[in-house]
């Protein structure tokens, strides 16, 4: 059997179903356009959260695969660690899906989330800058390539397997118009002593989160439906800070460090099947997963070598 496989597309999703597929013994090749800082993965803040990404219950069960594997790559060189802090506007009903997870989850008190009901929790916080050179190091040391590459048709791909990784790009690499951009900005400023994370419940196009990372501290951010702007916008910014600088007063004064703005890759549901091209070599189809992409990335990566494999 032919056991080379060409993955588009070298986010977090892209690598990890590499990794997953290399370790097991296929001759793995990752095409993108974009790699490293260039791609949507790299602006991520990123939580372990399932955040926007339906559905819900395989997304739950991706997410808990996920969070074993990021227990024991955390620390180290992974940019992987295991972080407290604060899911706001959240009742510990809301998150019972996680008992038995061990994750302290527990009532926040007054003191740690004075504006509402909150749950403590201790989750995976990714430093993406590490993360992502982290997951292409891995690659490599399995046998696996990454090559700057634009692809605009997926039967360009040379390989009698491929797996479409292209995230927003699928829209016109499969012809799929249920991927759309959710566009999220972020401001980064110097950490003024925050050593917590924390989350608030806001919906809609305004979100509220801090996460603090080795040196900064990423203040968030957006969720703009079909926004497709990649340059940061300044009233969104002083926006971004305010609202932090409400639940965490210091932050007002922190100096701004930079700007980041990504298109999360959102659609009613992951696409995550087999199928085949018109010359009917086999093509995974997996992308759509919104803001969950480093969240679900193992359980999803495990299920997408299976149907590599001819599973499903």
């Amino acid at each position: 059997m032919n056991r080379d496989v060409v993955i588009i597309g070298a986010g977090v999703i892209g690598l990890t179903t590499g990794i997953v597929l290399a370790e097991r013994g296929w001759r793995v090749r990752v095409w993108a356009r974009e790699v490293g800082e260039a791609t949507t993965s790299a602006v991520a803040g990123a939580l372990w959260w399932p955040y926007h990404i339906e559905p819900r219950r395989a997304a739950r069960a991706w997410a808990l695969e996920s969070l074993a594997v990021y227990r024991e790559v955390a620390g180290g060189a992974s940019g992987v660690r295991m972080a407290e802090g604060v899911l706001g506007e959240t009742s510990l009903g809301e998150v019972r899906w996680l008992e038995g997870a061990g994750l302290g989850l527990r009532a926040c008190t007054p003191g740690e989330y004075p504006v509402g009901p909150g749950v403590w929790a201790r989750l995976p916080l990714v430093d993406m800058a590490v993360h992502l050179p982290w997951l292409r190091g891995r690659l490599e040391e399995a046998g696996g390539l990454v090559e700057v590459r634009t692809v605009t048709e997926l039967a360009e791909a040379d390989s009698p397997v491929v797996v479409n990784c292209a995230g927003l790009g699928a829209r016109e690499l499969a012809g799929d118009p249920e991927v759309r951009p959710v566009r999220g900005q972020l401001v980064v400023v110097e950490n003024p002593g925050i050593e917590h994370w924390t989350v608030s419940g806001n919906t809609g196009a305004s979100l509220t989160y801090f996460f603090p990372q080795p040196g900064r501290l990423l203040l968030g951010g957006t969720a703009e439906e079909d926004a497709w702007s990649l340059t940061p916008d300044p009233a969104v910014a002083e926006a971004i800070v305010r609202r932090c600088a409400e639940l965490r007063p210091e932050i007002a004064g922190a100096r701004v460090l930079g700007h980041r703005v990504g298109l999360r890759p959102a659609r009613p549901a992951v696409r995550l099947e087999r199928g085949v091209l018109g010359d009917g070599r086999v093509v995974v189809h997996h992308y759509g997963h919104g803001g969950a992409g480093v969240t679900v990335a193992w359980g999803c990566a495990r299920e997408a070598a299976g149907l590599v494999e001819g599973g499903g």
